[in-house]
């Protein structure tokens, strides 16, 4: 199937409000292109439930800081639209239509926003939920689709969605992995030899980390700092930060008991990577 593909409000309203007609429940799969497997899944998930599928590629200006890769991330365009057979339609907004002169309006999910990835990239959800939010209005979906790697603009979608009463069902679909457990992710491309090699130490971490739950360790710091240790003995690896917290509230859990998050964020060279995995407990 080949998909429609459109770049404005009226077409894409248009096509959404046909398939409304014919009696089609609609699913969203929002990226930022560069597609790979991970995509693919949300996709597959999508076209599985829905009668109508919309997937939207945009490059996203407002969630990059001033010293993050937006203007060398990858755009190719043909291979998404290829990965993108099993869509109906695919919304291919350029940045004056998301954000036209005079644009003002942002949208800020505050606690869950400042920690974590926010500490480390500050304005950074605050570009997520406000796109999120626009692209939200611009489909009206039944259900959007989004990857259990990116936990916190998880909590942070699911958190906007149910504070301003958004009629939309959040998805989340398991991290997609490469064959030696690397959590698939379009900034995967930048590592070089050594550094894709290293990089499995994100993954390796977490199943250490989620091997000592299990085992009964209820201990946020010595979980925290088996991670931190993982890592430190990692070549050419630098840890931004490494956690164990609940998973809806991304604080400390107090008592170390429900269900937990443990996430890391670890840099090589200068490509940051992050990966996470939920344990009950």
């Amino acid at each position: 199937m080949t998909p429609v593909v459109v770049s404005t409000e009226g077409p894409l309203r248009q096509a959404v409000a046909a398939a409304r007609r014919k009696g089609n429940q609609v699913g969203f799969v929002p990226t930022m292109g560069a597609l790979h497997a991970g995509h693919v899944s949300l996709i597959e998930k999508a076209r599985a439930v829905n009668g109508f599928v919309v997937a939207s590629i945009f490059v996203n200006p407002t969630q990059f800081g001033p010293n993050e890769d937006f203007t060398r991330y990858p755009r190719p365009l043909e291979r998404d639209l290829d990965l993108c057979a099993g869509v109906d339609l695919v919304f291919v907004p350029d940045v004056a239509t998301m954000y036209p002169p005079g644009f003002q309006t942002f949208v800020q999910v505050k606690d869950l926003s400042n920690i974590l990835e926010g500490a480390s990239r500050p304005g950074h959800f605050q570009g997520v939920a406000t796109v999120v939010l626009k692209l939200l209005n611009l489909v009206q979906p039944d259900r959007a689709y989004f990857g259990q790697k990116d936990a916190q603009q998880v909590r942070v979608i699911q958190q906007m969605v149910r504070d301003l009463n958004v009629p939309v069902e959040i998805a989340v679909c398991p991290t997609v992995r490469e064959p030696d457990g690397l959590a698939l992710s379009s900034r995967n491309q930048y590592l070089d030899v050594n550094q894709r090699r290293e990089a499995t130490a994100l993954n390796q971490a977490l199943d250490k980390a989620e091997e000592m739950i299990r085992e009964g360790e209820r201990n946020a710091g010595v979980i925290e700092r088996a991670m931190v240790d993982h890592i430190a003995a990692t070549p050419g690896a630098v840890l931004d930060y490494a956690i164990a917290v609940d998973r809806e509230t991304l604080k400390p859990a107090s008592p170390f008991r429900g269900t937990i998050l443990l996430a890391l964020a670890v840099k090589f060279g200068a490509t940051r990577l992050i990966d996470n995995r939920i344990v009950e407990c």
